[in-house]
């Protein structure tokens, strides 16, 4: 059993809950809606290009949600999902049957290298696990989307710069610069930081595929 052995199966069971009590929804992967779900996807889209064909890892997919929104807007992707909860695999499967180039796994860990990776809201619901070793888990966690992408990847974070009287004490509140400082100093020298879209959380963009 490796450390994130347990972090891991005490997510998979509290999100095979949220898709049990909400369906494929925003609310099914624990987003307030479907408007500030799509809202990360778009910080995601300046990871790759606006026209091009690309592979992508993303990891804690959920029920497919990002693939919709690729797939909705046209764009061709060889697309890989990977998630903790076998429930949301099952649904995602389900949901994208006919759809190419568009697999779904249970896990955590990628059996290909894409040209990016992104996760979205994995790292926020830490329940009863301590800072400590939420933090190593995050970080562990961004050295295997680095491993999973050759050109780069993204990922989102709420925010310590919260308001106070908003936390709670089962979600994981991130220090933005230190996680961009991490990402600069351990992958990429292009990272960005975004915090600038209106959400209580932050998303970090590592480009490996610039000189």
């Amino acid at each position: 059993m490796t450390a994130d052995e347990p972090i891991l199966r005490q997510v998979g069971d509290y999100y095979g809950d949220k898709l049990a009590a909400h369906g494929p929804t925003a609310q099914g992967v624990d987003w307030n809606s479907e408007a500030s779900q799509q809202l990360r996807f778009e910080q995601f889209s300046r990871l790759w290009p606006t026209t091009a064909q690309f592979s992508l890892n993303d990891l804690g997919c959920g029920y497919g949600a990002l693939h919709d929104y690729l797939y909705g807007r046209g764009r061709v992707v060889d697309y890989f999902g990977l998630d903790v909860s076998a429930a949301m695999i099952e649904e995602a499967s389900r949901r994208t049957a006919d759809r190419k180039n568009c697999t779904f796994a249970c896990g955590s860990s990628f059996p290909r290298i894409a040209d990016y990776c992104v996760a979205s809201g994995i790292f926020n619901v830490k329940l009863r696990v301590p800072d400590e070793a939420w933090q190593a888990h995050v970080l562990a966690t961004l050295a295997e989307m680095h491993r999973a992408s050759c050109a780069g990847f993204a990922f989102n974070c709420l925010t310590r710069y919260a308001d106070a009287d908003r936390m709670r004490s089962d979600l994981y509140y991130a220090d933005p610069g230190a996680l961009f400082d991490h990402c600069k100093r351990h992958f990429a020298r292009n990272v960005a930081l975004l915090h600038d879209y209106g959400l209580y959380e932050f998303t970090v963009v590592v480009r490996k595929d610039i000189a």
